[in-house]
């Protein structure tokens, strides 16, 4: 299910559909794809260099991970392949990093 968010997408020139999953965001599917890319990129580059995740790092990736299911089931009837793809290879990466949390020791940095 989609909806209209106020005004759309909150990325400027996009009148995409907002997802029902992502009306929090204010996004369309493909901007949130987009950003989640980008997250995910950045942490797994600061786990290479030995760098500590935030606790909010942790949940934000989380989060993405929830995002996308909820559109894989909101879409399974009509998916989009493109998206679908994006969508697949997302959560992959996401399992990935995981992954690599738990066998290198990446450290979660509690404030005190």
């Amino acid at each position: 299910m989609t909806v209209p968010g106020p005004g759309g997408c909150r990325r400027e020139s996009c009148a995409n559909v907002i997802p029902a999953a992502l009306a929090t965001e204010r996004l369309c599917l493909d901007h949130f794809l987009d950003e989640a890319f980008l997250r995910t990129d950045h942490m797994l580059t600061r786990c290479r260099e030995g760098k500590a995740m935030s606790p909010g790092d942790v949940e934000w990736l989380l989060a993405d991970a929830l995002a996308v299911v909820k559109n894989l089931e909101e879409g399974a009837g009509d998916p989009n392949p493109e998206q679908r793809d994006r969508m697949l290879e997302l959560l992959l990466i996401l399992a990935n990093l995981h992954e690599y949390v738990a066998h290198h020791s990446v450290r979660v940095h509690r404030p005190a």
